[in-house]
């Protein structure tokens, strides 16, 4: 079986197009999302039924067997050596498809009910000490100071107003738990000053409350008090945070000035944002938060996806009795 990695990107399959309003419309799923499960399927429909949803109006899905979907595995994982979390998600996006079909009575038979999926390689979220977080929220003010001593900068209120924001940019997510996309999305009416909370638009257009420590609270006003400078519009739903030019910070340029903090806190290249997150979630647990207190705060929606922090805690405590104790 081969399979084109190179496929176009706007379907013309009535039924792909369905799912896909239905992913937008219904589930309220991201645009990330939608467009990771529109990739994945037409892969699988040029491997699988040699036919490109892009210039058909009806593919041929009723005509797929379990045979043809071990081969897509196979293939995928022998051929291509995709990861097996990959794998995984492809799959993912083709029960889905096929159980919105079922449901809509656009086929007879699913041939992924029953169909065993490869196994998961749990793994266990990294996480940063409070030290080195820390040093990590620290950071933007030695990188830029640094940057304005240098003479790097193209202005030094530019810099400082820079600074302010990213600082209180990892004071928020680490304070509330958040996801840098839930962050960069936050407006003005999301955000209670008086009570310290702020209202997160997280995963499916979930909402849930958020805490915003004294830190983080400390460090949002002082960035604000930069902000007007760079643009005066405080209504209710714009973006509190903003680049130079006044229009929303995309991810993509914070990201490139979190490296720069990395390096400034001496802490491994390969660490994101999200970490923050996940040492949020397990700084909580050693701390001797509930299980379920920290799993509103995340926002998530199972409690098995929280579980895994129990993991992170008890792997360190058993490192630090190793590190400790003489008889370990």
């Amino acid at each position: 079986m081969e399979i084109s990695e190179e496929v176009p990107k706007e379907p013309q399959d009535a039924d792909l197009i369905r799912y896909l309003d239905y992913l937008r419309n219904e589930r309220n799923s991201s645009v990330h999302t939608i467009n990771s499960y529109r990739l994945d399927i037409m892969q699988f429909a040029n491997a699988v039924l040699k036919e490109n949803p892009c210039l058909l109006v009806n593919c041929r899905w009723h005509e797929i067997t379990v045979n043809d979907i071990r081969d897509f595995v196979v293939t995928l994982q022998e051929d291509l050596h995709e990861a097996k979390i990959s794998v995984i998600r492809k799959l993912s996006a083709m029960r889905s498809f096929y159980r919105y079909m079922e449901r809509e009575k656009r086929i007879t038979l699913n041939p992924f009910v029953g169909f065993i999926s490869p196994r998961k390689q749990k793994s266990l979220p990294k996480f940063m000490s409070v030290n080195e977080v820390g040093r990590l929220l620290d950071a933007p003010g030695i990188v830029w100071n640094t940057a304005i001593l240098n003479e790097l900068v193209r202005t030094e209120y530019g810099a400082s107003f820079s600074c302010a924001r990213d600082a209180a940019i990892l004071e928020v997510i680490y304070s509330g738990g958040l996801r840098i996309s839930e962050v960069l999305g936050l407006i003005f009416s999301d955000i209670d000053f008086i009570s310290s909370v702020m209202k997160i638009r997280g995963k499916g257009k979930k909402e849930r409350l958020a805490v915003l420590g004294n830190p983080a609270l400390r460090a949002i006003k002082k960035y604000l008090e930069l902000r007007v400078n760079f643009s005066n519009d405080e209504n209710p739903i714009s973006f509190i945070f903003l680049n130079q030019d006044g229009g929303k910070l995309t991810e993509r340029s914070f990201q490139r000035n979190f490296k720069r903090y990395l390096e400034a806190a001496g802490l491994p290249a390969d660490l994101t944002p999200h970490k923050l997150r996940h040492s949020f979630a397990t700084h909580l647990l050693d701390a001797g938060a509930d299980l379920r207190s920290v799993q509103e705060l995340l926002g998530h929606a199972n409690l098995s996806t929280t579980q895994i922090y129990t993991h992170v805690t008890s792997e360190h405590m058993k490192q630090v009795y190793h590190n400790a104790h003489p008889r370990a």
